[in-house]
């Protein structure tokens, strides 16, 4: 009797355990998303903050063609919600009177940055870096990262999400009328956007 006690615990306990690993491996993309007319894998993408390629991989997709009417699933994004709006109040204030294409730009950076071994590996690691007493980006170190983000900064870092693992790897920027280092300038060019110089 004992036995078969045990045996029914044992049983209860691994259905318990299925369940919970059906119902975790369920929740890592419960969203879904009924597809408009005229909607592509990039403009859900470009709109949610999840990369394109993640997107079109959690529905199994070999081209990028969508259907009206047509459901999709959601995967979860890769960056939290509070680190997109850090990533925008630093946008913002790295950016603010740059063209969009800029602020993109520079939100990229941020992205390349974390996935590089030569820098933290988290983006609130990255945007407060201080590496020999010298800040990684000026507007931590003068208080601006506090001020709220625009609306166009946080369509930017979606739009840099969306494009991960695309553009040409720049890990840094400045604007060489201000730009005091002579380390920067040796660095490669990969794109002038308005004011500032992108390399890496």
């Amino acid at each position: 009797m004992k036995k078969l006690k045990k045996l029914a615990v044992a049983a209860g306990l691994i259905v318990s355990m299925s369940a919970f690993t059906l119902t975790n491996q369920s929740n890592a993309a419960t969203m879904t998303h009924k597809v408009q007319q005229g909607e592509t894998f990039w403009k859900i993408s470009n709109k949610l903050g999840v990369p394109v390629s993640s997107l079109m991989q959690a529905n199994h997709a070999t081209n990028s063609k969508l259907y009206a009417g047509q459901t999709i699933v959601i995967p979860n994004s890769t960056v939290s919600a509070a680190d997109k709006e850090l990533m925008a109040r630093l946008v913002h204030a790295e950016a603010g009177g740059e063209p969009y294409a800029g602020k993109v730009a520079v939100a990229t950076v941020i992205l390349n940055r974390l996935k590089s071994p030569n820098f933290p590996n988290t983006i609130k690691g990255v945007i407060y870096q201080v590496e020999s007493g010298h800040y990684a980006f000026t507007p931590v170190q003068d208080g601006r990262i506090k001020l709220p983000a625009d609306a166009d900064s946080r369509r930017a870092v979606n739009e840099a999400i969306a494009f991960s693992g695309k553009g040409k790897g720049s890990l840094y920027f400045y604007n060489p009328k201000t730009a005091k280092s002579k380390w920067i300038f040796s660095r490669h060019v990969t794109v002038t956007i308005g004011h500032h110089r992108f390399a890496k």
